[in-house]
């Protein structure tokens, strides 16, 4: 005999799903847990397709009611799965070195919710009453159950969980929110003695958080201890009165323009301390198309093409400089107003044209042809043989000349003229790849930018050295942006070495392409202790893979 499951659906939402659809009642019961959570994401997936714009306000409303109770059936679920994935250890199987991080990067979730998740794991972690009232589903809901736990994180230990109880009861007899919270600060009161010698811990939820959407505008979360929020106000009143009668700023929006008020004048007053020994530093980040636009009549770029084919012809040896990765638009106005008084440092930078390589390579190879043999004139570019009206072929032959001594000194001179044009050709196609030291970026850069950004140029690889140069550091950071680990990971560039992906035990070089940003954990604990391998690919994709052989890639498998 097979195990029964009976499906309850009410006949309106039977309706709803329309006459094509098909349940079947009797099915065999799963076997474990996962079998359950499998045919629960099959049933969610089945109610999420159903359109609900059919149904009468008062099954919208019933339906909702359930909604909750499921989500806090599913909170005390989630809980106990992350407690013991804590306890297991489990996050660091994947290279992360906390559940959040594990969270945000292999579930994909924002950390905001990686906070809240975190915090359903706590209550069955130390708030016991409080998940098993979750996990009965009606009694209380995932958001009041982490206001609670909120809450009684005051009371001292010996009492909390009997003031859970309490509070639990309550709710279980139909007390609101309200309610809850004057009993939780009544059992606060009578139970927890107040230490005046210890100011230390007195406010230890205090915390502000400054995140940036992806339009670059920024989002402010935060607890303030009361005497830091009785300064913020003070600042923001004083700062955001109305200017006048035509003011038509609402009220956050003057609280707005007043905290930035009061960062600027903050700045300006030089009160901030400096950071790493130094004042705060601007990166000026200029794409390479922007300086050649400031130079229209290419005057000095051919100057730099004269002075460059000079020590080409002495040299006869090509040299390239690797580019750079990309880069930022500066705002002339607003740079220039928020970096009045910081070091400057200039950084050129632009994108690979790899039509223009191949052409360049076509040039160079061609160009050596004709250097090392003596080709037909016609094969020339543009320098194809005059020809006399009968069309015999014979090439005009210079006076005083006669003979194969006069086509042999044509035959030069169009050699000549054909290597001076395709040299024109092939350092115009550098200007498009190549910057670096003595470069055409640098070279622009220093004639046509102001003090303080036309500066000398550094290289970008110094070979085998112990330290990696301050100049390196910032163009890694400057192209990472943060930790690159290829399964995630939220530390900014502030918070990463810089690591030789081709150790140098191993000959790798001290330079942009061998040099990859890391957190201290990733870097040292993951990398180095543990023992993972990273590899590094050409289109900046990379992968680590663990003694184990499991593999974390940056991109989608091939």
């Amino acid at each position: 005999m097979q195990d029964k499951i009976g499906l309850d659906f009410d006949p309106d939402y039977l309706s709803g799903l329309g006459g094509e659809t098909s349940i079947m009642c009797t099915a065999a019961a799963p076997a474990g847990p996962a079998d359950k959570l499998d045919l629960l994401e099959s049933l969610m997936r089945s109610l999420a397709s159903a359109d609900p714009a059919g149904l009468a306000e008062a099954e919208v409303a019933r339906r909702l009611r359930i909604l909750e109770r499921v989500d806090a059936l599913g909170a005390a679920i989630r809980g106990g799965l992350l407690a013991v994935f804590s306890a297991q250890d489990g996050c660091v199987a994947d290279g992360q070195r906390t559940t959040r991080t594990w969270l945000v990067h292999c579930t994909r979730i924002t950390k905001g919710q990686a906070g809240e998740h975190r915090a359903v794991q706590a209550l069955a972690e130390t708030h016991p009453v409080l998940q098993a009232a979750l996990a009965e589903g009606h009694v209380l809901t995932k958001s009041v159950a982490l206001q609670l736990a909120r809450w009684t994180r005051g009371i001292p230990e010996e009492y909390r969980h009997e003031a859970e109880e309490i509070l639990v009861a309550a709710a279980r007899a139909g007390a609101g929110q309200r309610a809850l919270a004057a009993i939780c600060a009544e059992i606060r009161y009578r139970t927890a003695q107040p230490d005046p010698d210890d100011q230390n811990d007195k406010h230890l939820d205090r915390g502000v958080s400054l995140d940036t959407t992806f339009d670059g505008a920024g989002v402010v979360h935060g607890d303030l201890a009361p005497e830091c929020a009785a300064m913020v106000q003070a600042v923001l009143d004083a700062l955001s009165a109305p200017q006048g009668g035509g003011d038509l700023r609402t009220r956050p929006q003057r609280y707005h323009d007043a905290l930035e008020e009061a960062m600027r004048r903050l700045l300006a007053a030089d009160l901030l301390p400096k950071r790493a020994g130094q004042p705060v530093k601007a990166l000026v980040h200029i794409y390479f198309a922007e300086l050649v636009e400031m130079d229209p009549d290419s005057v000095l770029q051919d100057k730099w093409i004269a002075e460059y084919r000079a020590q080409w012809a002495a040299h006869r040896a090509a040299s390239s400089v690797a580019t750079g990765d990309g880069g930022a638009w500066l705002e002339g106005d607003a740079a220039r107003a928020i970096a009045c008084d910081a070091m400057a440092i200039p950084v050129v930078t632009g994108d690979i044209d790899t039509s223009a390589m191949d052409d360049l390579i076509g040039l160079c190879a061609r160009y050596h042809q004709i250097r090392t043999s003596t080709p037909d004139p016609a094969d020339l570019p543009g320098q194809a043989a005059s020809q006399d009206a009968s069309g015999s072929g014979d090439a005009t032959i210079p006076a005083g000349l006669t003979g194969s001594a006069a086509r042999h000194a044509e035959q030069a001179a169009t050699v000549a003229e054909a290597l001076a044009e395709m040299e024109q050709q092939i350092l115009a196609k550098v200007l498009q790849v190549v910057s670096g030291p003595g470069g055409a970026a640098s070279f622009l850069r220093r004639n046509l930018l102001g003090k303080g950004l036309n500066g000398p140029s550094l290289p970008l690889d110094v070979g085998q050295t112990d330290d990696i140069p301050v100049h390196l550091r910032r163009l890694v950071a400057l192209r990472d942006q943060g930790c690159q680990y290829p399964g995630g990971c939220d530390q900014p560039a502030a918070g990463c070495e810089a690591h030789h992906v081709v150790h140098r035990a191993d000959g790798g070089r001290t330079s942009l392409d061998n040099l990859k940003d890391y957190c201290w954990w990733h870097h040292h604990v993951v990398l180095h202790q543990l023992g993972w391998t990273l590899t590094a690919f050409p289109d900046g994709t990379s992968q680590v893979t663990s003694p184990a052989g499991k593999i974390i890639r940056s991109h989608s498998p091939p």
